[in-house]
Parts: C-alpha cells; sequence; structure tokens
C-alpha cells in the first residue's frame, strides 16, 4: 500500500525531493532495524559492509524507500536460512551500493520486465510472500530522481543482486 501511494504521488508531482549528505551506513542500518523481525522469521542473516563515513547525496525518504524495498524484496525470494548482503564501491563521484541475496534468482527474461509498469511482474515468495509488482518501479523514479540508477544481476537458483548508483556529493553549481 505504501508502495502504491509513493508511485501515485511520484506520479502527480506530490513528492518534494530534499536532497542532502547522508552516511549510507545509517540509512541502511534504520531500514534494517525495520525489518529485523522479517529477517528472523526466515532466519536469514544480514551483512552491511559499508564503510561507516561513506556518504551519498539523496533525498533520505527517497534512498530510505529504494533500500527498503531491494532488502524486502531479497527477503521475500531467499530461503530460510539464506544470506542477505549490503555493500558499497566507490566509483569516484559515485557510490554502488549493492543488495544481494542467495535466493531463488530470475531469467534473463524476467529480468527484463522487471521495472515496466506495462507487464504484471510480481511472484510469491519462497514463503508464499505476495508483492504488487510497484515496489522496483518505484526504486527505479526514485533512483532517477536522485540522479542515479538501477541495475539487477540475477541467475535462476543462485540469487540476484540489486545495485544503485548515486551521486556521492551535491552537484557543481
Amino acid at each position: 500500500l505504501e508502495n502504491l501511494l509513493n508511485w501515485s504521488r511520484s506520479q502527480t508531482g506530490k513528492i518534494i525531493h530534499q536532497p542532502n549528505l547522508y552516511f549510507i551506513y545509517i540509512l541502511i542500518e534504520n531500514v534494517y532495524n525495520l525489518l529485523e523481525m522479517n529477517f528472523k522469521a526466515k532466519n536469514i542473516s544480514f551483512e552491511i559492509n559499508v564503510p561507516p563515513k561513506e556518504t551519498v547525496y539523496v533525498d533520505a525518504d527517497m534512498f530510505s524507500t529504494i533500500i527498503r524495498n531491494l532488502m524486502s524484496n531479497a527477503i521475500k525470494f531467499t530461503y530460510p536460512d539464506g544470506k542477505i548482503k549490503v555493500y558499497s564501491e566507490d566509483l569516484i563521484d559515485y557510490v554502488k551500493i549493492s543488495v544481494e541475496d542467495n535466493g531463488t534468482g530470475m531469467s534473463d527474461d524476467d529480468v527484463k520486465k522487471l521495472f515496466r509498469i506495462d507487464t504484471h511482474q510480481s511472484k510469491h515468495g519462497t514463503n508464499e510472500e505476495k508483492g504488487t509488482g510497484l515496489g522496483l518501479i518505484l526504486c527505479k523514479e526514485f533512483a532517477e530522481k536522485n540522479n542515479g540508477k538501477i541495475q539487477v544481476e540475477s541467475e535462476i537458483n543462485k540469487g540476484s543482486t540489486f545495485s544503485i548508483i548515486l551521486p556521492k556529493n551535491p552537484p557543481d553549481e
């Protein structure tokens, strides 16, 4: 429901974009704290490998929505006793933040349909969790609103890695 509301507000221009510098680790840790019970329910281990002082120039609410959706999807498609990692890679002016799971993975055909509103791309999770398919569309829109992009790599039965590439600093005026 929250994804639908955010997507609707995004489409009508009702979301205010307020970027600032934030520590990535803290934003991810806050999302983990929200989802901790979901991790525990499936006994999924979680690892953050992001330097504590690494920053990103984003709207904090939009970034948190992206990470929450990516981590929720990782939980959804990871089998009990699995593992999810969030890590970053320095790309000079940008930072790449990845959410990697060892879950069900996807075919290349499924990956091609992910960020499209015109195709219904929602599957049940490993415990029959349901979704709407809007979460990833919202992630793409929010990444782009923050001068970034989203990427995905996946292999059936090996897992998926969703990455967002975002600016580290404000644009030069």
